[in-house]
């Protein structure tokens, strides 16, 4: 088993990671602390080709894979998780749905414009009781006259109001089936909603504890009306196709927490060399060497955890369970590793300006993000057949 990188993925890992250096981090504190979206920086990743990875060439795509985008989504994340959810989110969630689910029509329609980077697409699956139990949706979507007719409203939805955000796929009950016991099942379908479609609405952005460059509005939806053959694949599949995205953007953001680990373990190292304290910089005390290590230990890991759910799921073999393995690995290296750099960095660790703060505060939200960490722990359960 090798687990070198080819030298395509070698070259895309380092011009990914000297794009991250000189372009995102230098703007990264000013972001996080206006609370701006970076549209300079996602222009410049939409020229580099990032947003089209794992998408065709027929389609505007760079006719890459899914493993391309976990392998630049790592090497964003060591330096800005707010960039990297931005191209994590609008590939993932955005742009993969209509990728793998939608007609030949919508694939010509918006995957080039999703794929240049130029445009965003959101997906509106939460609600305010229906996060982790997405079976509880009660956004409703009617069929009247040829047209959805759409009301409802959706929370935490990355990508959703920008000035670039041109589409938001949402899921919604479209029929409701009475069993034989009296119980109700909901017929959940997903639907394409162009963002300028009247009785749409971006709310007011939330003011978060981090990913503070990152968009991210609640939704309203009020009598929006928009064409029949908006249905994203088949009618009554969309909760089920949705748990299909899931599994794969598990892998990415896995991808993107590994890439959070390993930029604390970076950012302790030079510090470390920095520092000095009793005549000697801290690298040098066993406890500081001791915490830098077990850091590189997790991203390690956590990394490897990543390589291997993505390889099965281009091999076209079973992957859910190694996902899920994943995304609870990297996520708890990525909030482990920042509250030990924390502690590397002592007082200054506190101040909003260094990335190991921004790490600390960002980094939480990946045991919780698209599947929380216990829901891992459910699904990886029931693999075991408990």
């Amino acid at each position: 088993m090798n687990f070198e990188l080819s030298e395509e993925y070698q070259d895309l890992v380092d011009t990914v990671r000297e794009f991250a250096d000189e372009v995102v981090a230098p703007v990264s504190a000013k972001h996080d602390e206006e609370h701006s979206f970076p549209y300079a920086v996602v222009d410049q990743m939409a020229d580099m080709g990032l947003f089209g990875l794992p998408f065709p060439e027929e389609f505007g795509g760079m006719g890459g894979d899914y493993f391309a985008l976990c392998l630049a989504l790592e090497q964003l994340a060591r330096v800005d998780q707010s960039v990297a959810i931005t191209l994590e989110a609008g590939v993932s969630l955005g742009a993969m749905p209509v990728y793998r689910f939608g007609t030949e029509e919508q694939k010509r329609e918006w995957l080039p414009l999703l794929a240049s980077g130029k445009a965003l697409g959101g997906f509106g699956l939460t609600e305010s009781e229906a996060g982790s139990d997405a079976s509880g949706t009660k956004t409703t979507a009617k069929l009247v006259d040829g047209e959805w007719v759409i009301n409802g409203t959706k929370e935490f939805i990355t990508n959703s109001g920008t000035d670039i955000t041109r589409l938001v796929t949402v899921t919604a009950v479209t029929d409701t089936i009475t069993r034989e016991d009296g119980s109700v099942k909901k017929e959940i379908s997903t639907i394409l909603v162009p963002s300028d479609t009247p009785g749409f609405k971006a709310e007011k952005a939330y003011n978060k504890v981090g990913w503070n460059a990152s968009d991210t509005h609640p939704l309203t939806l009020t009598d929006v009306r928009v064409p029949e053959a908006n249905l994203l694949g088949t009618r009554g599949r969309g909760y089920a196709n949705f748990l299909q995205i899931l599994d794969e953007g598990r892998i990415a953001i896995a991808a993107l927490a590994t890439g959070a680990a390993q930029g604390c373990v970076e950012e302790s190292i030079k510090y470390a060399k920095e520092r000095q304290a009793f005549g000697t910089n801290i690298g040098s005390f066993q406890s500081i060497q001791f915490k830098i290590a077990r850091m590189q230990a997790r991203a390690h890991t956590a990394r490897l955890a990543y390589y291997d759910a993505a390889s099965r799921m281009l091999a076209g073999k079973p992957f859910k369970t190694q996902a899920s393995i994943a995304k609870l690995v990297a996520g708890e290296a990525a909030m482990d590793n920042a509250r030990d750099a924390t502690q590397i960095f002592g007082g200054y660790g506190f101040i909003n300006e260094f990335t190991v703060s921004r790490h600390y505060r960002d980094s939480k939200i990946l045991e919780v993000g698209e599947g929380t960490t216990e829901v891992q722990l459910m699904l990886i359960a029931r693999e075991l057949g408990l």
